[in-house]
């Protein structure tokens, strides 16, 4: 009777131990109470961002700050290069001179998962003492998109290079005619 006694006891607490849990683990909420976490939502990625650089003469690629209302001063440089975290559809990259002219450039652009790789190669160097605008818009319509199908914001760089002003070359003497009589 004892052992059956024992049995039923054990049995019992056995029961007891199953309907409220090991006493070290904390009780989980039950799904429908509200407390359960969800799953964590795929997170977006941060928009589209540019990076600008030119091939210093002694240093390799140097970055051109884009901080919005700054004019950076750059070296001397016939070669710039656009970085994109994204790539970009339907854009289009032009560099103008003071006078908001195109400048006459040899341009390549590679695509990768990382993003856009765009290099402008000018036939001759920037001229010292200038200014020049880069800028990245919409080559059809009013607005260019990231491959993710986001709008991407245009992108007008103003920039100097360093040095004096180079004063334009004098024009040719003219040459004097015999006025005949």
């Amino acid at each position: 009777m004892h052992l059956l006694r024992t049995g039923l006891a054990s049995t019992i607490f056995c029961g007891a131990l199953l309907l409220t849990g090991c006493p070290d683990k904390s009780p989980e909420a039950a799904p429908d109470s509200g407390a359960a976490q969800a799953p964590e939502a795929p997170k977006t990625p941060p928009p589209t961002r540019f990076t600008l650089s030119y091939l210093a003469t002694e240093a390799g690629f140097t970055e051109v700050p884009l901080e919005p209302g700054e004019k950076p001063l750059i070296e001397q440089t016939s070669t710039l290069e656009l970085r994109t975290s994204q790539g970009l559809r339907n854009y289009r990259v032009r560099l103008f001179d003071e006078a908001e002219r195109a400048m006459v450039s040899d341009d390549t652009a590679e695509e990768s998962d990382s993003g856009l790789v765009y290099v402008i190669k000018l036939p001759q160097p920037l001229k010292t003492g200038f200014q020049y605008t880069l800028v990245v818009d919409a080559q059809t319509g009013t607005s260019f998109t990231d491959t993710l199908g986001r709008d991407v914001d245009e992108l007008r760089v103003t920039f100097q290079v360093a040095g004096e002003k180079e004063k334009p070359a004098p024009p040719a003497p003219a040459s004097k005619k015999k006025k005949r009589k």
